[in-house]
Formats: structure tokens, sequence, C-alpha cells
């Protein structure tokens, strides 16, 4: 090896611009030597072709050729410097390979290998090489110190150190590939790639740390901003309710004072038309009266006796000017009719705002229908279905009503303030309304304040509440009913959608236990009843389809 290496000189085979190892050497026509994109990037940077080392100046740019004859001899060169192909294969080894790399020609125990030779591709311990020392033809070959894999780092077409590496087709090349087939190609030494491909990868982990930095910041930003929307949600939805129940209250409070004021206008009024109307009877009989006398009076021939029974005054009697009196109040009421439907209009805002806000989806649960209840497939609907019973159930559910004609929404609610909606359509008698958890299901249900359920009753054309039977709390049919719960306060209402009237309100509640959707189509008691109950999305105002 001694003698192989003092055939070379380090400065025959280094390029007078980069100082390292040749790549891809070229020649000039004045003789010196370079490596291909060395020279290509100093020619690319100067007015005129010249060369770098001696100056002389070209006509035309030379079509530079790769110096096979040179880049083997650097190969070469690269094969006998031991302690640069050692270090270059000691860092491709795996990071986990510990092991000694052992002799491949041990057939027994295997020794471990000294050195490994780049031309018979094997791996050799200090017996086994003994004949590289020795034979004249195996002294000319390359040695290293032991390479585990030695094959994947030598070219499988020409056998040779795989020392070059192509940037353009991200490939490991021997220097014959590097001169065939990618001659205008990116290629630079294995050691160099190395360390470009780490100082790659170096930016791309500091690149990737920056990037799950900045999102855990945004996510600690999100995080915060999500805090902050809950407690100023919590706030909104508190002075929403306020307000609301304010309004509700205020409305209340109104309605009897504006019944009774008008009343009183519409009997005052009366009092006038009565009064106009005796002082008009009155005067239609003097009127006739003067009529009477008047018709006499023309029919008296003798002049003297008609001048001497000719009235000194007028001939007219004291009369009112009717002119001057109207009853038409219509004006009158399309005012008070105005600013009813501008209270109206502001409480369906309000309605129609915690309807949107406090949305729940309801569906039915099956478990705790009555036998003779049908519900739709997707829990929506429930209606009566005459035919049905309990004789068909082998063993009813524990949830099940037995008793009553009802069942409970799937999802019970602990707290905060829940919104539903639903169409009850032209029924002639239901029920609707949220229950306790532990409403009675088996047995008939006291109606009275403790009986875990919080409905009102619709009867033909009344309201009244499940727990006061026979006080009616609203008049007229109501389609479309929405139902506000606000479980914290105690508080559960029942709306008229369409014309954002309040239905009934339960105040002062102490909810205990989860609360369920409730609701009983109730049977044909009061005439035809068959069409369901459905549950409806609060975005809806039309009627929805019954199946």
């Amino acid at each position: 090896m001694a003698s192989n290496l003092s055939l070379f000189s380090e400065d025959n085979f280094l390029c007078p611009i980069c100082l390292d190892t040749f790549t891809q050497p070229v020649s000039t026509p004045c003789g010196h030597n370079f490596c291909k994109s060395c020279l290509s990037s100093y020619w690319n940077n100067e007015r005129v072709c010249r060369c770098p080392v001696c100056k002389e100046t070209f006509e035309r740019r030379p079509n530079l050729k790769v110096n096979t004859f040179i880049a083997a001899l650097a190969s070469q060169f690269s094969l006998l410097h031991v302690r640069d192909a050692h270090a270059w294969s000691a860092g491709q080894r795996p990071a986990d390979s510990g092991c000694a790399v052992l002799c491949d020609v041990c057939t027994d125990t295997q020794q471990e290998a000294v050195k490994s030779c780049f031309e018979c591709l094997t791996s050799y311990c200090g017996a086994h090489l003994e004949p590289h020392h020795r034979a004249v033809g195996l002294r000319a070959h390359t040695l290293v110190d032991p390479v585990a894999s030695l094959t994947d780092r030598i070219c499988k077409e020409h056998f040779r150190l795989l020392a070059l590496f192509c940037m353009t087709d991200k490939g490991l090349l021997c220097d014959a590939c590097a001169g065939s087939r990618h001659g205008s190609h990116d290629v630079v030494p294995v050691q160099d790639a190395y360390r470009e491909m780490r100082e790659l990868l170096d930016a791309t982990e500091a690149r990737v740390q920056q990037m799950i930095q900045e999102r855990q910041q945004k996510l600690q930003v999100m995080e915060e901003s999500v805090k902050l929307s809950k407690r100023e949600t919590k706030d909104v939805i508190a002075n929403c309710a306020r307000e609301l129940t304010a309004l509700v209250s205020e409305v209340q409070k109104s309605q009897a004072e504006l019944v009774e004021v008008i009343e009183e206008k519409q009997r005052a009024a009366e009092e006038q038309a009565e009064g106009f109307k005796s002082t008009m009877e009155r005067e239609l009989a003097e009127l006739r009266g003067t009529e009477t006398r008047l018709k006499e009076m023309k029919q008296t021939e003798d002049q003297l006796r008609f001048l001497r029974s000719f009235p000194d005054g007028s001939l007219l009697p004291r009369a009112t000017d009717v002119s001057a009196f109207s009853f038409d109040r219509r004006r009158e009421i399309r005012h008070t009719q105005k600013s009813l439907s501008g209270g109206a209009s502001q409480l369906r805002k309000l309605l129609d705002k915690m309807s949107t806000e406090y949305e729940v989806s309801v569906s039915l649960d099956p478990d705790t229908a009555h036998p003779r209840l049908v519900l739709s497939d997707d829990g929506r609907q429930v209606r009566y279905g005459p035919g049905s019973g309990l004789r068909g159930i082998q063993n009813p559910s524990p949830s099940m009503f037995t008793k009553h004609l009802a069942v409970l929404g799937r999802r019970g609610f602990s707290s905060r303030k829940f919104y539903f909606e639903v169409f009850a359509g032209q029924k002639t008698e239901w029920c609707l309304g949220v229950a306790a958890a532990s409403i009675q299901r088996r047995a008939v249900l006291a109606r009275g304040p403790h009986s875990g359920l919080w409905a009102v009753w619709f009867l033909e054309d009344k309201f009244e509440t499940f727990s006061c039977p026979g006080v009616a709390v609203h008049s007229g049919r109501v389609e479309r009913v929405g139902v506000f719960v606000d479980y914290d306060e105690g508080q559960a209402s029942f709306y008229d959608v369409q014309s954002a009237a309040l239905i009934h309100s339960f105040t002062d509640c102490f909810f205990r236990e989860e609360l369920y959707p409730y609701l009983n189509p109730c049977d044909n008691e009061y005439g035809s009843n068959l069409d369901p109950m459905v549950i409806v999305p609060v975005s809806r105002t039309e009627a929805p389809q019954t199946r």
C-alpha cells in the first residue's frame, strides 16, 4: 500500500480552483486541468474565456469534455486514500452497528477482519489477508480498514468505489458513471454531498422546530380565546335571559292595563254616542212638529190670518250641528294595533335570537314510548296508533310509559338553557313540556305541582297546565310551539312561534335532576286526533311533512 501511494502526489489530483480532488475533470487547450463545474462557473463570471492558471485567452469558449484518464487516476487516488475511505465508510455505517466486521473466508469460527478489499469485495482476517501481501496479482488490490456491507459501496455496473453523488438525480456514482451518463449533472464527492445533505437536514429540523413552536403558540392563543369566548358567551346568555324575562314580565303586566284602557275608551265612546242619540231623537221630534205646523200655515189662504199667525222668530227650532260629531274610531284602533304590533315584533326578535342561540337537537327515545304510540324512523314524529297495545309486549322496558300516552327525548339536560320547537298542526288535543328523569312511568301521573312534569295541555280551543287542571292559561289554537327552559333560573316557558305570543311560563321551579323533552299526542277523545306531533328545526317556518 505504501508503494502504491508513493506513485501518486496529492497535488496532481487537486483542482486549482476548489483545491479539492477532481470531480469530472476537464482539460483546457493550454493543458491545465479543472473540475468541470468549477471551470464552467469561473468562465460564467468572466467576460472573456481564459485559463485561470496561465491566463491564456481563447477566442471561443472550449467545448469541455470529461478527461476519463484523469478521472480514473483521481478515482484510484481516492481508493488508495485509506484514511478518507475509512472515514466515509464509517460515517455511512448504521447508527446501531456496534458489531465488529468478521472475516468472510473463515469457515469454522469467524475471526475479526483486519482489512477489506474493494476488488475482491471481501473482508479478511490477518491469516486470510496474507495472499494479498505475497501474490503479485493481489498486491495491486485496494485494501482499506474493515467495512461492513462492502458490496453496497461498490458500483454494480463498473465495480468501482461509489465516491461521487449526483445532486441532480440524487444517486451514488462511481467515476465511470459520472463520465458516461452524468456529464451535464451536478456531481460532487460523497463527503461534500453528505455535508450538504446534513446542512439541509439541520435547516429543515430548525424549520420544523420553528413550525412546532408557532403552532404551540397558536394553540395557546386559541385556548385563551376559547376561554374568553366562553366567559363572554355566558355573560351574553345571562343578559339575554334577563332581558327576555323582563320583557315577558312587562308584557304580562301591561296586558291587563292595556285591555282596561281600551275597554274604558270604548265605554266612553259608547256613552258619548248614547247622549248624541238622545239629542238627535229629541231634535227629530221637534223638527217633525215644526214640519207639521209649516204645512198647516201653507194651507191658510186668508192673507190677513196668514200674516197674523206667522211667527216672529226663526221658523227652525234650535238644533245641534251634526257635522261636528263623529264616531269613527278606526284610526285610533289602527294606532293601537300598530303599537301592539311593534311590541310583538320586538318580542319576536328576542324569541328568534333565543331560538338560534339555545336551540338543541331533540329526538325521541322509543324505549320510553307507550305501546300505542307510533314513532317515525328518525325519532322526530310521534302519533297515536289505536291498534297497538301492551298485549304483544312480553317484557316492557322499565323506562316505558304504560299509563300515559307519552314519550321522552333521548337526551336529558341538567344545566344551562335550551330551546326546541314542536309542530302540532290541527290536532284537537296534545300535551307538551319537560319531565324529570324520575317521572312516574307505570302508574297514573297525579296532576299537581309535584308531578315532575312542567307542561301545557291543549284541549280543543284552550290551554291549561298539567299541574293545574281546569284553569285556562291561554285560548285559541297554536300550530307551532316553542319550548324554552332556563335550568339554572328554574323557568320553563311556552310560546306561539307564529305570533310570538307567550302561552305560559313556569317560574321559580326547583329543578333537581335531568330534564327530558315530553310529548303526549293524546287519543281521539275530542275528535279525530291521529296527526303526529313533529319536532321541527327552528329555522323552518312552513308546516313539516308528516308520515
